[in-house]
C-alpha cells in the first residue's frame, strides 16, 4: 500500500542493473519493478550452469527474495509517456521517478523452476553429445568453450567465429592467449567463417557447412552471437527522440534520460561509451538509487553523483581455475586471474550485495 505523498519510482527491467535500484530504493520509496520474469539471474554465471545445473540454484534468485516491500509486475513495458507505464498485460503505472534497464532482449522462461530445468536440459544435451559445435567467439563463446573443455574433456568442440580474432571487443594480447589456452584444451577454433546451423543428416551424423566450404560434424550447436537490445518498444514512446541509431537510449552525466529530469537509463540500453559489462552496469545501478534518493529529498543538483565512462577491462572465465584478463596497462592469463573470477564467477560478492546469505539458497 503506498502511504500519502510517498514518491512512485518504476523500474523496468529486472537484471543485474535493474533489480540493484530496486533493491536499493525499496524502503525509500513506492516502488513498482516491471519484469517479463519473476526472478533475477546473475547473468554472467549461466554458462557454468550449463555444465553444473545446482550452480544454477544461487545463480537464479526470484525477486521476491531481496525485493520483499514494492510492487512486482510480471510483465514487459509495451510503452511509457510523460506520466506512466504501459505493461503488456494492461497495467497502467503511475511514476514521478522512472529507471530503464530492459538490457538485450532475452527471451527466457518465466518461472525459476523453468529456467532451472531449463539449465538441465542444456546439461543433457552436452553430456549426450560427442562433438559439440559453438558459434560465436566473444565472452559467451569463449567461456562456453572453456566450461566444456574443463568439465567434459573427451568432447570434441569446434569454435566458429567471423571475425579474424577471438574477443574483439578487446585487445588482440588477450585474444592471443585465449587462443592458445583453448588450443591446449584440444578445441578448434576456426575464425573468419560463418555458419550455416542448418544441418544435413549423414548416418548418424550432423553436417554443418561453413562460408568457405568446409564441414563440420557436430551432435548439437550452441549459438553464442549478440543479441539484440530492448528497445524497440520505446520507438513509439515519448522517447522516441531520445535514442541514438543504434537504439541505445542517450543519457547525461548523472545517467537520467538526456534532457528529463526524472527518467534514468542504465546497463546495456544506455549510450555510454564504454564496454556492457554486468559490474559496471551494477555501478551505474548504485548512481541512479543515490540520485533519486538525493531528488526525492530536494538536494541541490550540485550534489547529484556523476558516472564517467571506465576504461576497457575484462576478465573472461577459461573455465573453473583460468581466466584471461585485460587491464589498462597489463594483459594476464592463467590461474591468478582465474583466482580472482573463475572459482566463484563473483556469485556469493553478488548474492551478499542483494542482501541474500552468499553461499546457501
Amino acid at each position: 500500500m503506498r502511504k500519502e505523498n510517498e514518491k512512485r519510482v518504476v523500474i523496468l527491467g529486472g537484471g543485474v542493473a535493474g533489480s540493484l535500484v530496486a533493491k536499493s530504493l525499496q524502503f525509500h520509496a513506492h516502488v513498482t519493478l516491471v519484469d517479463p520474469k519473476e526472478y533475477f539471474e546473475i547473468s554472467w554465471a549461466g554458462l557454468r550452469a550449463m555444465v553444473e545445473p545446482s550452480f544454477a540454484e544461487r545463480t537464479v534468485i526470484n525477486h521476491r527474495d531481496y525485493f520483499t516491500k514494492g510492487d512486482l509486475v510480471t510483465s514487459s513495458a509495451v510503452n511509457v509517456t510523460e506520466t506512466e507505464v504501459l505493461t503488456a498485460d494492461g497495467h497502467q503505472i503511475a511514476y514521478d521517478y522512472l529507471v530503464i534497464a530492459t538490457g538485450h532482449a532475452d527471451p527466457v522462461p518465466k518461472l525459476r523452476g523453468e529456467r532451472l530445468q531449463q539449465y538441465k536440459e542444456e546439461n543433457e544435451k552436452i553430456k549426450s553429445a560427442r562433438s559439440i559445435l559453438i558459434v560465436g567467439g566473444g565472452p559467451t563463446g569463449v567461456e562456453l568453450a572453456g566450461e566444456i573443455a574443463v568439465d567434459f574433456p573427451e568432447k570434441k568442440i569446434t569454435l566458429v567465429h567471423k571475425g579474424p580474432r577471438l574477443l574483439e571487443f578487446i585487445g588482440a594480447k588477450a585474444a592471443d592467449k585465449t587462443l592458445k589456452w583453448l588450443k591446449s584444451k584440444k578445441v578448434e577454433v576456426k575464425l573468419e567463417q560463418a555458419v550455416d546451423l542448418n544441418s544435413t543428416i549423414d548416418g548418424n551424423r550432423k553436417i554443418y557447412k561453413t562460408s568457405v566450404g568446409e564441414t563440420i560434424e557436430a551432435d548439437c550447436h550452441f549459438l553464442c552471437t549478440g543479441k539484440p537490445i530492448a528497445s524497440a518498444w520505446l520507438k513509439e514512446s515519448v522517447l522516441k527522440n531520445d535514442l541514438d541509431v543504434q537504439g541505445r537510449i542517450m543519457v547525461d552525466e548523472n545517467l537520467r534520460v538526456k534532457g528529463r529530469s526524472n527518467i534514468f537509463a542504465i546497463g546495456d540500453i544506455t549510450d555510454i561509451a564504454e564496454l556492457k559489462q554486468g559490474f559496471l552496469a551494477q555501478k551505474q545501478a548504485g548512481v541512479v538509487a543515490k540520485n533519486t534518493r538525493l531528488m526525492m529529498e530536494g538536494s541541490k543538483e550540485c550534489w547529484r553523483e556523476t558516472y564517467k565512462p571506465h576504461p576497457a577491462m575484462a576478465l573472461v572465465s577459461l573455465g573453473r581455475y583460468d581466466a584471461v584478463a585485460q587491464f589498462p596497462f597489463l594483459t594476464i592469463s592463467g590461474r591468478i586471474p582465474g583466482f580472482i573470477k573463475s572459482g566463484d564467477l563473483f556469485v556469493g560478492k553478488t548474492r551478499k550485495q542483494m542482501g541474500l546469505n552468499p553461499h546457501i539458497v
